[in-house]
């Protein structure tokens, strides 16, 4: 298994250790760089680890001045939908923290998908450079194995060119939006939240399994000099092999 493994009690608790590594990961990248460059995801873990990072203590533990946010991927609709990641993530956090509207970096949900998908890669270079190099990416994971919208059988998981791409996904008869493995494999702390034990199946593939990112396309998630951290919940984690 490549990365850390931390198992928590249960998605409550879940949602505290997101937030502290996120405080975490704010003041360091902070402290360092002077900025602090995160790719948010949607998904009801994040959202709950974002409501508290609305509220105090942890709300003035982060320089929101510093922070320019992003998005890991997006489901193709406007931001008011009830759909949209932006949204849930405007609604539990962006609309109660003090950051910038302008380092506020959404997908544009609402233009043609190939569009959308040109114009995010555009801000990512405009923002970033050439090679983005994001300083947190946050994920989750399905009980297929996806993870942003990357989804079995999409091309999107064998791209290393495309920065952003918007593969059509046949089961929910829709194109998405998602950053690339290219893009995210760039960043220098990747974790991926998981918890439930609907979860625990696709998990143990991708931890213990045969590298297949054609089937769990989680798997492709591999830092090319960050760190990775699994950060899961022990009913996500009851088929691990512990030893």
């Amino acid at each position: 298994m490549r990365g850390e493994l931390r198992v928590v009690a249960d998605e409550v608790e879940l949602w505290s250790a997101l937030a502290d590594l996120f405080v975490a990961e704010a003041r360091e990248a902070a402290g360092s760089s002077g900025s602090f460059r995160v790719a948010l995801s949607g998904g009801t873990t994040p959202k709950g680890a974002y409501a508290l990072l609305a509220q105090e203590p942890r709300r003035s533990q982060v320089d929101w001045g510093r922070a320019s946010l992003f998005f890991s991927d997006e489901r193709c609709v406007p931001p008011d939908d009830a759909e949209s990641n932006y949204g849930m993530a405007n609604a539990a956090l962006l609309s109660k923290v003090p950051i910038r509207p302008e380092h506020v970096h959404r997908m544009r949900g609402e233009l043609p998908p190939e569009q959308a998908a040109e114009a995010y890669a555009s801000v990512l270079r405009d923002q970033l450079g050439d090679d983005p190099v994001l300083d947190l990416v946050m994920l989750g994971m399905g009980p297929d194995g996806h993870t942003a919208s990357l989804f079995p059988g999409t091309s999107p998981v064998g791209e290393y060119r495309l920065l952003v791409a918007a593969p059509f996904v046949p089961k929910f008869g829709s194109h998405r939006l998602t950053l690339t493995p290219r893009a995210i494999n760039g960043a220098r702390h990747v974790v991926i939240a998981a918890c439930g034990a609907e979860k625990s199946e696709a998990l143990q593939r991708a931890i213990e399994g045969p590298f297949d990112p054609s089937v769990t396309p989680v798997q492709v998630v591999q830092p090319a000099r960050g760190s990775l951290t699994w950060l899961v919940d022990r009913a996500a984690a009851a088929r691990l092999d512990r030893r």
